[in-house]
């Protein structure tokens, strides 16, 4: 849900990493967060326990450009994969402006994937979310593995609307803030063709 400051010209949105556990979502918003100018980020937050490396999500602010001169101000969060976090994966999707599903390209995991994008329509459905309308980006991480399926194998099973799709290898930083420029470019122009502000 956009929040807007009239006070500090600025739009909040929140943007949501989805996707299995271990999937590379954590990786994506570290790489993000490490790579970004400090006076543009805010605190992160990661919370770990001894199943998940982040049972809740991990919080970066980050400045990408204005809209009729308020400055916008992103809210990176990250869900936990694993399927017994079904809770709090549902409240942390609250509210959110775009998601960005991470796959995991190894074949074994493609029923995680699958099992996780139904999840995630699931969660939508419960806030009343159109997902034909929501900002959504698809990223095919971990392409450099072994063992892992093609590109096109891939999108037969996990494209769901005509979203980007981005591969990439976060760990490495590979492709990751092409996958947050789609999600934030999508973001913005269903900004841009609201008319409350």
């Amino acid at each position: 849900m956009v929040t807007i400051n009239l006070a500090t010209k600025e739009i909040s949105c929140k943007i949501v990493y989805y996707g299995p556990g271990l999937g590379g979502k954590t990786s994506n918003v570290e790489h993000i967060y490490k790579q970004s100018d400090p006076s543009a980020k805010g605190k992160l937050v990661k919370l770990d326990t001894e199943t998940e490396r982040t049972l809740f999500f991990d919080f970066m602010p980050l400045q990408l450009g204005e809209i009729r001169g308020f400055k916008t101000r992103f809210h990176l969060y990250t869900v936990p994969g694993q399927i017994f976090y079904k809770a709090s994966r549902k409240l942390i999707v609250r509210g959110l402006d775009g998601i960005i599903f991470v796959a995991d390209s190894h074949f074994e995991r493609m029923d995680a994937n699958i099992l996780m994008v139904n999840d995630m329509l699931e969660h939508l459905a419960e806030y009343n979310l159109n997902f034909r309308t929501l900002p959504y980006v698809l990223q095919l991480n971990k392409r450099d593995g072994r063992n892992i399926l093609s590109v096109d194998e891939m999108k037969r099973e996990l494209v769901l609307k005509n979203e980007p799709v981005i591969e990439a290898v976060a760990n490495q930083g590979i492709g990751v803030f092409d996958t947050l420029k789609a999600a934030a470019r999508l973001v913005l122009t269903d900004l841009k063709n609201r008319k409350h502000y």
